[in-house]
């Protein structure tokens, strides 16, 4: 059974990329996956102030909020979904933040697979690539990481709109892929 953690990083309540977030979950609970999801908006997680103070001890982080709790939940999951809405087609600033955390562990991820949706107002999936490569990045920097696939919720503004576009399908499809 895969244990997968889904990251929200809308600091919108039941907006387009945590509904394509629960679509996902649906599709890989079908499957008997173990899901959870941890929004970030509920959560505190201060800024990486580049002190390198992880580097000398032995990856403790001397910000203490809730990033180290969050980090052992990616840990032991098999799965991480990073989930944003687009701001001006980049990521979320809730998820840059938490992505510029893993600084102190991000090798101890080797191996990790990982998914990414997006939710976006514009009709052109392809306006998003730059976002995804953002999320990319770090993946760029874990040893043997993998990328299982995204999920593009274009054309989707108002909070629900999501639901009428191909992406509502294609998250649960992906949870159902990933869950096997």
């Amino acid at each position: 059974m895969e244990k997968i953690l889904v990251i929200n990083s809308s600091p919108r309540k039941n907006g387009n990329s945590e509904i394509l977030c629960d679509r996902l979950i649906e599709g890989a609970e079908s499957k008997g996956a173990c899901c959870e999801k941890i929004n970030l908006r509920e959560m505190n997680i201060g800024y990486c102030i580049g002190c390198d103070a992880c580097r000398r001890n032995d990856g403790a982080c001397v910000i203490k909020d809730d990033m180290e709790w969050i980090f052992q939940k990616m840990l032991a999951a098999d799965i991480v979904v990073f989930s944003t809405p687009v701001y001006f087609f980049t990521l979320s600033a809730q998820l840059k933040t938490l992505i510029d955390r893993l600084h102190n562990g991000y090798k101890k991820m080797a191996g990790k697979k990982f998914c990414f949706i997006a939710a976006v107002s514009v009709p052109e999936p392809e306006r998003l690539e730059r976002t995804f490569d953002s999320m990319r990045g770090l993946l760029d920097c874990i040893p043997d990481s993998e990328e299982l696939g995204v999920v593009c919720g274009n054309n989707a503004w108002l909070a629900g709109e999501v639901k009428a576009t191909k992406a509502y399908d294609e998250a649960y499809e992906l949870g159902a892929r990933i869950a096997e």
